[in-house]
């Protein structure tokens, strides 16, 4: 039997040429530069296929799980070695180009330094350290950031089980299961630098780590370290786990921990841009560093606020996080102490109505008091956040609040299927290196030949299917299902069919179940044998979240009905892999939320890279985008005051907009087999949203708008 290399060794090696070869790869690994770069990833894939995909595509994995003797066969590789210098020379060429933000400030020698707190970041599916889209939101942004070369680290949290790993029932009941990674097996590094912190009468220890996205660096705390007792060792054991304790402590830890840690490695941030209230308490911390350095509170704070962005997602009261006094006296006696202000004024700090004893403290009240520039994350947010929080700013009129909006964006690279690479490079000339927001080779759609773009839709559509299968047959087997649920899961879906995909959080105000408000209407439209429609969908809810799950059991049934098998199929475990194959491989997109409680929503920016078109209710970023002739929208925006009709209406849409508008066109075929309507609105999707909507696009704006007007108010 072969020896295997155990996890931290380096295997067998026979000369330290060969050690030089896996220390290069081990390098390239550790860059997560790879996760947006397709010949990277074929690199690593290379090394292992079937090691590649059970690692969840991790590379420090992949390398340290491979036998003496595959090691040694890939040493000497010419086609290993010949791709790995290719590789390295891209990405020493990314590093030598000099960035928009670079070229913008060359003359002005400005020293602008963000530092970009979040509760979570989405960098690949081998580091699950993210719920949703939030954390999509956050990792887009720092790859952007270092695209740009916009000078900006990223501070955050590392959790031991991540979020948590989605497994369906036989019945179709979640199933949560916390697994325990090894940091020392993700591709990050350890500084070898610990922070301490109080935590109310305790010291709490947190060891730095390294996530070296690109030219920017992200920084992440972790309590699981021996000095710690065990239950504060648990406190980063979990995103979004645990009680109301849980939640205020890891907000400590990441706002006022946070602040420490920048401290700790020597950095001193010019702007700090809070991505959500969880970081809030970052405030809290700079406030009581000035107060000690002699600074009185009202300077302190004027200085806070000059120097502090504030993006809010949460269009609804009840997303907000709120402690209670009690809890917030025992973690915060002693801040009120050193800023010379009694525990009921700290207080007011988060309260709408400074006075009310009863109102508990809210993490984004605090953000908006003590941030001088603040917006939501499209533009109906913007105008839903500035009525929500008008009474924060004592004003007679929503638009005075002070709140505007940058439109999210996604990174255009990390989402782009493969196969797409080609058809780019020879229609749209994309300049991947050193382009600036303002760049947008999609504006060449329109060179695209049809009958080109088509034919790639449908060889990610394939895919798309293939991939559905195997994870749907992997399902089975985890849960011991039947021989005929196997071959079910293996002949599940057509190729050639119309795909609708749905693939989001599992929050109830998404409305994933309302395409199965008449069951009998949609079997009708699927199952139709000349013109064949199918429905993916992918999610999962907050483990405390019931209504969801009970969504994710609903869709899980009509999956497995009688009537719907095989037309509808729901996959577990929605991560970054299932997002990317989804987003590439569906011809339609749907959103259902309910209006406006999407404050964004980025997955739909994403199949418009693959030609994919949007169906969505007129909310969150889609209202911006929507031109009439690269999507559909779901009930023309219309808001009903009962739910309930809000629900019909809205089904009753969907259903005539497949029935009379999407399926005829996406059937009318030419005689070359061709839809020329359907590839005409590909084209113009591709066209108005993939360069408007990228990320580069949104952090140039907040370079502009916020980050460079910040630092020069500070």
């Amino acid at each position: 039997m072969a020896a295997v290399r155990q996890p931290g060794g380096r295997g067998r090696r026979s000369a330290g040429r060969i050690t030089s070869v896996f220390d290069r790869l081990e390098a390239l690994g550790r860059d997560l530069w790879w996760t947006w770069n397709p010949e990277a990833q074929a690199l690593f894939a290379a090394l292992d296929p079937v090691l590649w995909r059970a690692t969840q595509h991790n590379p420090i994995r992949t390398l340290r799980s491979l036998s003496a003797e595959r090691h040694d066969e890939l040493a000497h590789d010419p086609a290993i070695l010949a791709a790995l210098r290719r590789c390295e020379a891209a990405r020493s060429e990314y590093y030598a180009a000099p960035g928009w933000f670079a070229r913008r400030t060359a003359a002005r020698g400005r020293e602008l330094f963000v530092a970009y707190f979040s509760a979570e970041f989405a960098l690949h599916e081998c580091m699950p350290q993210y719920s949703g889209g939030l954390g999509v939101l956050a990792g887009d942004h720092l790859k952007a950031a270092s695209d740009l070369g916009v000078p900006l680290v990223g501070v955050g949290l590392l959790y031991r089980s991540g979020y948590y790993r989605q497994r369906l029932g036989a019945d179709g009941r979640t199933i949560v299961a916390y697994p325990r990674y090894d940091f020392h097996s993700l591709p990050i590094r350890d500084t070898a630098r610990e922070i301490s912190l109080d935590l109310g009468a305790r010291q709490l220890r947190a060891r730095i780590w390294l996530a070296q996205v690109g030219r920017t660096r992200l920084y992440l705390l972790d309590t699981d370290v021996p000095a710690n007792p065990p239950a504060l060792r648990e406190l980063t054991a979990q995103l979004y786990g645990g009680n109301e304790e849980t939640r205020v402590r890891q907000e400590i830890l990441l706002g006022m921990g946070g602040v420490q840690a920048l401290h700790a490695l020597g950095l001193r941030p010019t702007v700090y841009h809070l991505n959500e209230g969880h970081a809030a308490f970052c405030v809290l911390q700079r406030l009581r560093e000035l107060v000690r350095r002699g600074a009185p509170l009202a300077k302190a704070q004027e200085i806070v606020r000059r120097s502090t962005v504030f993006t809010t997602h949460t269009p609804v009261p009840a997303g907000h996080d709120r402690f209670g006094a009690r809890l917030m006296k025992r973690y915060f006696s002693g801040v009120a102490g050193e800023l010379g202000v009694s525990a009921a004024e700290l207080m007011d700090l988060g309260r709408e109505r400074p006075g009310d004893r009863k109102e508990p403290f809210c993490m984004t009240v605090l953000a908006l008091r003590l941030s001088g520039r603040r917006n939501g994350v499209a533009e109906l947010h913007g105008q839903t956040t500035r009525r929500m929080w008008q009474s924060v700013f004592n004003v007679a009129r929503a638009a005075d609040v002070p709140i505007g909006h940058v439109t999210n964006g996604v990174h255009s690279r990390t989402w782009l299927a493969p196969e797409m690479e080609p058809l780019y490079r020879r229609y749209l000339k994309p300049r991947w290196v050193g382009a600036g927001p303002e760049d947008d080779c999609w504006r060449r759609a329109g060179r695209i030949p049809p009958a080109e773009l088509w034919a790639l839709r449908n060889v990610l559509r394939r895919r798309l299917v293939n991939f559905a299968r195997q994870r749907l047959v992997e399902q089975v087997q985890r849960r011991m299902g039947t021989l005929e649920e196997r071959l079910a899961a293996e002949g599940a879906l057509d190729e050639n069919a119309l795909t609708l995909g749905f693939a989001r959080r599992f929050a109830t105000y998404k409305r994933a179940p309302l395409i199965f408000r008449d069951v009998r209407r949609l079997a009708r439209i699927l199952c139709d044998a000349r013109r064949p429609v199918q429905l993916i969908f992918a999610g999962k809810a907050h483990p405390k979240d019931e209504g969801g799950q009970a969504f994710a059991q609903l869709i899980f049934q009509h999956a497995n009905s009688d009537r719907l098998r095989g037309r509808v199929v729901l996959l577990e475990e929605y991560d970054m892999e299932v997002g990317r194959m989804l987003v590439s491989g569906c011809d339609v997109w749907l959103n259902t939320p309910l209006r406006p409680h999407e404050a964004s929503g980025t997955s739909g920016m994403k199949p418009p890279l693959h030609g994919g078109l949007n169906c969505s209710i007129l909310d969150g970023w889609w209202p911006e985008g929507y031109n009439r002739r690269n999507g559909w929208v779901i009930g023309g925006g219309r808001e009903w005051p009962d739910r309930e009709e809000q629900d019909r209406r809205d089904a009753e849409s969907l259903y005539d907009l497949l029935e009379r508008r999407i399926v005829p066109l996406f059937y009318a075929r030419d005689r070359a087999g061709v839809p020329r309507g359907w590839a005409q609105r590909m084209i113009e999707s591709m066209r108005t949203i993939c360069g408007r909507f990228s990320a580069a696009r949104m952090v140039g704006e907040y370079v502009k708008d916020y980050y460079e007007p910040a630092h020069r108010d500070r």
